[in-house]
């Protein structure tokens, strides 16, 4: 009976845990070094790199936009959650900024590591607003922590899989939520249209060379992915300011 009442909750649960199971039943997943060979290495001012540099501004931009309204206006669910998002999507632009001034598997350690805490802290946002997980505070310090360790656990093993699973999670939640979760928010569909920015930046990053040569050389599809990610973000905050608490269902 039980059971029954939950088969949402615990549906949500399998998918988390099946995505984790799946990626421990593939090989070691190492970082390739071809990875720091990006199409657009042009400068400008002295600034190496500086499109894939100056395209995380909107990062920046944005978190401090999403951060200020939440401050101002305090999520009622997950009030740290939402600040953390942005705090980590703000601290991505110095991350990978710093990360593509000298593009490195130890820079990019600091590239990673915001990027950890905004998925992260986006995963127990959306728990809390679709499931009820109660205690935010600890779910968001074991969120967090989970997503240091799989960094930690790449540095020192040389295995992106509990990284890939971290980045993935969240939005496995997202289309697990929409589909089985009512919600208690309406706009949520903002999170579709975020989440379809997110694999379009993905795409970006995939053919980083071939957007380069398309765009006749003014716009790499690494920088493209900077752009089309900080615009999901911008998604996140548009949706969290027109949203509404749903009214009551109506009644025959």
């Amino acid at each position: 009976m039980e059971i029954g009442r939950y088969w949402r909750e615990l549906a949500l649960l399998g998918l988390i845990v099946a995505s984790a199971l799946a990626l421990l039943l593939v090989p070691p997943i190492p970082q390739s070094l071809a990875y720091h060979e990006f199409a657009d290495r042009r400068a400008l001012a002295r600034i190496p790199n500086f499109l894939n540099i100056a395209s995380n501004l909107p990062f920046l931009i944005v978190g401090i936009w999403g951060l200020a309204y939440c401050l101002r206006r305090p999520q009622h669910q997950a009030p740290w959650s939402w600040c953390l998002v942005f705090v980590g999507s703000a601290a991505v632009c110095f991350g990978s900024a710093y990360y593509h001034w000298e593009p490195n598997s130890v820079t990019l350690i600091w590239d990673r590591l915001p990027m950890t805490v905004a998925f992260m802290a986006l995963f127990v946002a959306l728990l809390r607003e679709h499931v009820y997980v109660k205690g935010e505070g600890i779910a968001l310090a074991l969120a967090l922590l989970a997503g240091l360790a799989s960094v930690v656990y790449w540095v020192y093993t040389d295995d992106l899989r509990p990284y890939i699973w971290v980045q993935t999670v969240p939005f496995l939640v997202i289309a697990c939520v929409l589909g089985l979760f009512e919600g208690k928010y309406t706009h949520r569909y903002f999170l579709v249209y975020g989440l379809l920015l997110y694999a379009l930046a993905k795409l970006g990053e995939l053919f980083d060379a071939q957007i380069f040569a398309l765009t006749g050389e003014r716009l790499s599809g690494h920088s493209l992915k900077h752009l089309l990610a900080a615009a999901g973000v911008y998604l996140l905050y548009v949706m969290l300011k027109r949203r509404q608490v749903r009214g009551p269902a109506p009644t025959a």
